[in-house]
């Protein structure tokens, strides 16, 4: 990553920090669980440690900080990390009460969500944003995810949205580069892994490094989302979700065990631009916290997953594991051409009413949102130690199964 990136001076600074003190992030950024728990605790005036039905949520989230004060990160890391441990925790927490003060919030319904999944740069961060102009989806901002539960007014803290902005835009500002690959706003809508980070066992701690001694566990990470989404919603009438998360496709059985009419959208793209970039992408999170980077174990780590859920995804829709008739298919380069078009064959195909006023929603939103607003990130496969013959190749059951186009 060092031939690739080069830290802002502010960053490369602050890291540097720690050799005033012998050279160990550690002591300057301490990370223990414990502690943790009881600062959160006591700042929100000794809230009760609810489990929302995860009895083993406390030892997930020790075995988590854990693992996250044994990872190499860098100073800046520490404290990104550390941050996201603590308010995750405490966002936990608030949930807890509020469910526990009203149990008839686990008794709202989650009807059908829209669920929108693919592999990085196929189509689905714009995608989601474009559905999420239509007025009968909703999609969790980030502001939400992070802050689900309005925060004691005696806390005297800004809005959640002002609160949001210190995490969604940070991560620009410590590699102005992760821009070009996705942009984070606190108002913007924001992916599941974000929505789960308080699960303490989904797929946010693992994107951001490599963690010995802790795992995820998708089933739990799921029956949490749920309740989470059950606490944003109102009590009058369903609310139609909006959610995006490319990791999705991996676990499509849990995925429709917990939510069993939802439709998933399923991007497609050519993988010789799909694989590198999730590469690239991850490797970028991942140089946000730490100087050591396993770029080669990571390419041949992320190949496996999404080789086997892009290859699996035919299975399983064929088998009955899943419910086949509740997946819309889009391909990247027609969304990218016509993008009304694309949308308004895919609410077809979900049987729903595609408006005038969206598609002249969609078009104003692109209009201010033009490719390489932030500037463009170039890569190719040999770049992150892959060919376009091997990815092609691997991937072989797929691209002829979905008729997916070399680009």
């Amino acid at each position: 990553m060092t031939e690739r990136l080069v830290r802002p001076d502010w960053v490369r600074r602050i890291n540097l920090m720690a050799g005033s003190v012998g050279g160990d992030p550690r002591d300057l950024v301490p990370i223990d669980a414990g502690d943790l728990l009881d600062t959160a605790t006591i700042a929100l005036g000794g809230l009760p440690r609810g489990d929302l039905g995860d009895t083993r949520w406390q030892e997930r989230f020790e075995a988590l900080a854990q693992a996250v004060d044994a990872a190499p990160m860098h100073l800046v890391g520490r404290l990104m990390t550390k941050q996201e441990l603590l308010r995750s925790l405490r966002a936990r927490l608030l949930l807890t009460a509020a469910i526990d003060a009203a149990p008839e919030i686990r008794a709202r319904p989650v009807t059908a969500p829209v669920i929108v999944t693919g592999p990085a740069r196929s189509g689905t961060t714009i995608l989601f944003e474009l559905l999420a102009l239509d007025p009968g989806l909703r999609a969790p901002t980030a502001a939400e995810a992070l802050h689900p539960v309005a925060l004691p007014e005696a806390a005297d803290l800004p809005d959640r949205l002002v609160l949001g902005e210190c995490e969604q835009e940070l991560w620009a500002d410590v590699q102005p580069e992760f821009q070009a690959l996705h942009e984070l706003r606190a108002d913007l809508p924001v992916e599941c892994v974000t929505l789960t980070q308080g699960s303490f066992c989904g797929f946010h701690w693992s994107m951001i490094s490599s963690l010995d001694g802790w795992l995820p566990d998708p089933a739990v990470n799921y029956a949490y989302e749920r309740q989470f989404l059950q606490a944003l919603q109102p009590g009058a009438g369903p609310t139609r979700w909006l959610l995006k998360t490319p990791g999705h496709l991996t676990l499509l059985p849990l995925l429709y065990a917990e939510f069993s009419d939802a439709w998933v959208v399923q991007t497609h793209r050519d993988p010789a631009k799909t694989m590198p970039s999730t590469v690239s992408t991850t490797a970028m999170i991942q140089w946000l916290r730490t100087d050591h980077v396993d770029v080669d174990g990571m390419a041949e780590v992320i190949l496996a997953i999404f080789a086997d859920g892009l290859n699996g995804s035919i299975d399983v829709r064929a088998s009955g594991t899943v419910p086949a008739d509740r997946f819309v298919d889009v391909h990247f380069a027609e969304l990218m051409t016509d993008p009304v078009a694309a949308l308004r064959a895919a609410y077809a195909q979900m049987g729903r009413d595609f408006t005038d006023d969206h598609a002249a929603a969609v078009l104003d939103y692109l209009a201010h949102k033009p490719k390489g607003k932030f500037g463009v990130h170039r890569y190719q496969p040999e770049d992150w130690g892959f060919t376009a013959e091997s990815l092609r190749s691997a991937l072989a059951p797929y691209i002829d199964h979905y008729g997916v186009a070399s680009e």
